[in-house]
């Protein structure tokens, strides 16, 4: 699965060449795969049966047969086998229900070994060449004689990867606070960088229990609106602006940038009133200045661990 759609390692010469390609992954909002579709045309759903560094797998084509600029792909192509048959999707059923019989005796297994990890996620190649068990644990941890032993028992290659939490989230599955599928194991095929700022930008409470997905890391969803907040608030006079409205003279108290509206507290002689403007209606006097010595470091630390 080298062809990654993201992948920069060796790109082709920057041409106006097209070369046709399929769309491939491996699971459910997994990543998306570049292969030669060998001049057989293909249709979103389509199951096929393709070679990868893993070997034998079966996938399913999320992007049908599509012409792409060279400098998109990385050289060469791997071409798409074949279709997969009834038999051949068959065969990935059976694997799937070897996978869950795989699970509870490597759990066995793990407890047996006295070894601090967590199994996360079993996987077999479609060709059985390989099984493949995915972990979390809190340090590094000794796994050969795991593997010896996992090996003795399966006879085949065995393969054990420690993941982060944010992968374990999107391997097991699970419905996030919203009452809907996790965004990342429902169709983000990779993860999104999500920071405080953003939070801080769309009034989030900055309590972890609140803006926290179930991995523990700030919520993906954060990211959607991004870009909406970010230009709002670009055109939003700041909290403890001075601006001229139509009853005078006051200090911005709160903003509320998707509204283009502004909570002013007038300069009155007799009482401090406090009074919704929209934005446009108002003209900035002067502007709060920036705290040089507060380092943007705290309001961009990235909460991504894989």
């Amino acid at each position: 699965m080298e062809n990654k759609k993201t992948e920069k390692a060796t790109p082709a010469p920057a041409t106006d060449e097209k070369v046709e390609i399929v769309g491939i992954n491996f699971r459910e909002a997994g990543k998306i795969y570049y292969f030669s579709p060998a001049k057989i045309k293909f249709s979103e759903g389509d199951r096929v049966i393709v070679d990868t560094a893993r070997g034998t797998e079966m996938g399913t084509v999320k992007i049908p047969n599509k012409l792409v600029p060279a400098s998109d792909i990385v050289s060469p192509l791997k071409e798409v086998t074949r279709l997969a048959t009834k038999e051949d999707i068959s065969r990935d059923e059976k694997n799937h229900e070897m996978e869950f019989e795989a699970a509870l005796i490597c759990k066995k297994k793990i407890a047996a070994h006295g070894l601090g990890m967590r199994l996360v996620g079993v996987e077999y190649t479609f060709d059985n060449s390989k099984l493949l068990f995915y972990f979390t644990c809190e340090s590094r941890v000794d796994f050969r004689e795991l593997v010896k032993d996992l090996a003795s028992t399966f006879r085949t290659r065995i393969e054990l990867r420690q993941i982060g939490i944010r992968d374990a989230a999107k391997l097991m599955g699970g419905i996030g606070v919203c009452g809907r599928k996790y965004c990342c194991s429902g169709f983000l095929s990779d993860f999104v960088q999500v920071t405080i700022k953003m939070a801080k930008e769309q009034n989030f409470s900055l309590n972890s229990a609140k803006v926290s997905g179930a991995c523990g890391r700030l919520m993906c969803c954060l990211r959607y609106e991004h870009e909406a907040y970010e230009y709002a608030i670009s055109v939003t006079p700041p909290v403890g602006s001075v601006v001229l409205t139509s009853d005078g003279e006051g200090v911005v108290t709160e903003i509320k940038p998707l509204a283009k509206e502004v909570r002013v507290k007038l300069n009155d002689t007799e009482k401090d009133v406090a009074k919704i403007y929209k934005v446009a209606d108002l003209k900035i006097l002067r502007t709060p200045k920036k705290n040089k010595n507060k380092s943007e470091d705290d309001e961009n630390e990235e909460f991504i661990e894989n």
